[in-house]
């Protein structure tokens, strides 16, 4: 009777839902990358700095390629110079859209002969098309400089067809360590403190978590590191200016003194020598995400399995193989 009261007088509670939505916090200026990306383009000898950004590209639609399908309509997301956009062929891909923040690096897109492809400026934090439209998004070393890369995955996600697939590279965390040690140390040395000269990347245990929560499946997320010499430091950010890649965070150092400068490019060359200079390493990431759709593979129920685990290695046997 007691129980029964006290279930009545009780107001309803309503179930528990896990919520992932935090406030956004804008760590990139969206305004000084797209500065930095039409000065670069702008240059006379910006086809110098992309040895970086062309070999990924390359790479990334390699694996393109790799899907045995042709894609009716595909995205380029952070096209840059077109350094996906330019190795793409019209036999895999029937039209493509190039994105970017930068009109002036878009303008430089060439394509590839009979590749049906048009240009869009677009911020790639505020991507806009329509719902279930597009076959395939392919993004090659762009994403890093987003900001809220949750809401760009779900919208590429929303834009997918269902069995659309996501192909990207983005740098990962351990990008320019060297640079980043150096400059740590020799501000501690000569000021007592740190500053943040390079901008965050992201960790490649987080990209996973961060596909699987936009609803992607499937995912296949790999690797690699890129090692390039410099004869010194000062060569290696004169690139990664020439590159569009310097710091865009809104608490960048806007100046480094030059004591602080000789030091870093003094630890650098103490730490990361090599015969002919230094060397630097980029980190990419890439993966592989598929919107779900009924007609993908999908695992047995659990229990379902005829065979067990320890048994494998005699299954495998050569001689239980050919006997079968």
């Amino acid at each position: 009777m007691f129980t029964a009261i006290r279930a009545q007088s009780l107001p309803a509670i309503a179930p528990l839902v896990r919520r992932y939505c935090v406030p956004v916090v804008n760590i990139f200026d969206r305004k000084v990358k797209r500065l930095q990306r039409e000065r670069a383009a702008k240059s006379d000898d910006v086809a110098l700095y992309d040895y970086i950004k062309e070999e990924v590209g390359y790479r990334l639609s390699d694996r393109i390629f790799d899907v045995k399908r042709v894609f009716k309509n595909a995205v380029d997301l952070g096209a840059g110079r077109g350094y996906v956009t330019n190795h793409v062929l019209g036999e895999t891909v029937e039209q493509l859209t190039a994105v970017d923040l930068s009109p002036t690096m878009l303008a430089q897109i060439k394509g590839t002969p009979g590749l049906d492809f048009r240009v869009r400026e677009m911020d790639e934090e505020k991507f806009d098309f329509a719902a279930d439209s597009l076959d395939l998004v392919v993004s090659s070393l762009s994403l890093h400089w987003i900001n809220d890369l949750p809401a760009c995955f779900r919208a590429v996600n929303r834009a997918l067809r269902p069995d659309g697939v996501f192909i990207g590279a983005m740098f990962g965390g351990e990008t320019l360590y060297e640079l980043r040690s150096s400059l740590q140390l020799a501000e501690v040395e000569r000021r007592g403190g740190i500053s943040p000269h390079l901008s965050p990347f992201t960790q490649i245990r987080d990209v996973g978590m961060l596909l699987n929560r936009a609803n992607f499946n499937m995912l296949t997320i790999d690797t690699d590191e890129i090692v390039v010499g410099f004869p010194s430091m000062f060569e290696l950010m004169w690139d990664l200016k020439g590159m569009a890649e310097s710091n865009a965070a809104f608490n960048r150092a806007l100046h480094i003194s030059r004591e602080t400068m000789m030091a870093a490019a003094a630890i650098y060359k103490d730490m990361y020598s090599k015969e002919d200079g230094v060397t630097a390493t980029f980190q990419v990431i890439y993966f592989v995400g598929w919107k779900p759709c009924a007609s993908q593979p999908k695992p047995l129920e659990r229990g379902s399995a005829n065979v067990s685990l320890k048994d494998l290695g005699k299954i495998m046997d050569p001689k239980n193989v050919n006997k079968k």
